[in-house]
């Protein structure tokens, strides 16, 4: 006879903790199990058979100890109700005195550290005389900053202020200062505070603005003198204006004159605060003087000059020196830069005779003319002596013509554009270029080149009122000759406009 198998709830369910299950070993098990589970032990006591593997064994076999009681979960905290919007905020903090005059005070303060569920509306501002209650509004309505500058106070007066926030549930606890202040200007000692950027001299070049501003303190408003060189200003040429907390020096152009020294003086009845500073405006220098071709020898020639007369009013920091062939007349430098006011100028081409040129330089460039050497050095053949053939000399007269004539474009504009074409003749031609027929030699607009016969007119930034028919026209003693073209100027179309078509 199979035994039934207990179920798992059935299992445990015989061990109680009140009932020890030592004490009563074949008592059978309690009504409120299923009733297979209340028939095991009795078959198996009845049969005298071991459980089977797997089943459950009687309390006398496998008494277990009672479980404990499971610890009751703590109870969650409540939520915190939520503020009513009916209440006002916390009083604003931190009210001090900002600035104070003989009839106005600065206040500034902190919002309050709890505004609520309603928001923050502004601020009211209130006043009393000292040992009244009266208290006036600074002002009408509500102010959203939290610094207000009120005026119109009688001066010598003791004023009490105080500050309130405001929202929908009304006025807050009133912010008060301390103690009562007094409606009179605190003097202050004039100091000039010079810029770290002023401290060293200013250097501007001729025809820059110069503009500086000095920031001071002081109280009341001090009195700014402005001198150089000990004289008072030209009004014409130096501009001055003063405000409560800076000065400042304007010059529109500046010139060679307006360098020097600059005093500043700020002054408050009998105290005094005085700054200088110097300003320097440099230009391009002169030319150097007197170049001498000092000697001559093999492939090389020396050469000695003298500093220029005006250094531009800054230091000369070297001398560009250039040589030309007699024959080309086209300038190469030999140095840049160079310190010194001699050199020698090497490398030369034998059977050429040079001349030379000198330019000084500063931190505003070359000078605008150069000194050119009176003589010329010629570069001998040594060692070699030649004898020119007898023969008769060829006629290269010839009229112009030209062999390679304009050829119509069409640019974009606001790009430089150049016309080019190639010419002959001898005597040199006079070249003339001609926009629809009218003469552009003079105009700023265009540049003309003729290097080695190629002739070229460039256009600077064409626009579409530049196109038209151009004509270049070449004259000498043995005729003349034209060639003309056509240039279209087109409307520069961005990128973006021409992919949105």
């Amino acid at each position: 006879m199979t035994k039934p198998k207990l179920p798992k709830t059935a299992e445990k369910k015989p061990v109680q903790a009140e009932e020890p299950a030592a004490a009563v070993p074949n008592e059978p098990p309690k009504e409120k199990e299923s009733e297979p589970a209340a028939a095991q032990p009795e078959e198996a006591a009845g049969s005298g058979e071991p459980p089977a593997q797997g089943e459950a064994s009687t309390p006398e076999e496998s008494p277990t100890e009672p479980e404990k009681p499971a610890e009751p979960e703590p109870e969650p905290d409540p939520e915190p109700e939520p503020e009513p919007i009916g209440t006002p905020t916390s009083e604003p903090h931190c009210l001090t005195v900002d600035d104070i005059t003989d009839t106005s005070i600065s206040l500034k303060w902190r919002p309050p550290e709890r505004v609520g569920a309603a928001g923050l509306d502004g601020y009211t501002v209130e006043y009393c005389k000292e040992g009244t209650d009266e208290w006036v509004p600074a002002f009408e309505g509500l102010t959203e900053r939290t610094s207000v500058n009120i005026k119109n106070l009688p001066t010598g007066e003791k004023m009490q202020f105080r500050v309130r926030a405001v929202n929908v549930a009304g006025a807050s606890t009133p912010a008060t200062l301390t103690q009562p202040v007094t409606i009179r200007e605190i003097m202050q000692r004039p100091k000039i505070w010079i810029p770290r950027n002023l401290r060293q001299t200013v250097i501007k070049r001729v025809g820059e603005t110069i503009n500086i501003v000095l920031p001071f303190q002081g109280k009341p408003r001090p009195k700014v003198t402005w001198t150089k060189e000990g004289e008072a200003l030209d009004p014409k040429q130096v501009g001055v204006r003063n405000s409560d907390f800076d000065t400042i020096l304007f010059i529109r152009r500046s010139e060679r004159k307006d360098s020097g020294k600059y005093d500043v003086a700020v002054q408050i009845e009998n105290m005094e605060d005085k700054a200088s500073l110097h300003i320097q405006v440099v230009d391009k220098p002169g030319p150097p003087q007197n170049l001498k071709i000092t000697d001559v020898w093999g492939f090389n020639v020396a050469l000695e000059w003298k500093p220029p007369k005006d250094n531009g009013n800054c230091e000369i920091t070297g001398y560009t020196i250039q040589k030309a062939d007699k024959k080309t007349m086209e300038w190469f430098n030999v140095y840049e830069h160079y310190r010194r006011t001699n050199c020698v100028a090497s490398d030369l081409i034998m059977g050429n005779e040079y001349i030379f040129r000198v330019f000084a330089v500063n931190m505003c460039g070359l000078s605008e003319e150069p000194c050119t050497s009176k003589d010329s050095a010629y570069i001998q053949k040594t060692g070699i002596v030649y004898k020119p053939p007898t023969y008769k000399e060829h006629d290269f007269s010839e009229a112009p013509k030209f062999t390679h004539p304009l050829v119509n474009r069409s640019v974009i504009s606001g790009y430089n554009a150049t016309l080019s074409c190639a010419l002959r003749g001898w005597p040199k031609p006079k070249v003339v270029w001609y926009k629809n027929k009218m003469d552009i030699s003079n105009e700023p607009k265009y540049r003309m080149f003729s290097k080695q016969g190629v002739l070229t007119l460039e256009i600077r930034k064409p626009c579409p009122f530049d196109g038209g028919t151009y004509t270049c026209k070449a004259i000498n003693d043995l005729g003349e000759a034209e060639v003309e073209c056509r240039l279209e100027v087109r409307a520069y179309v961005a990128k973006e406009a021409s992919q949105e078509k």
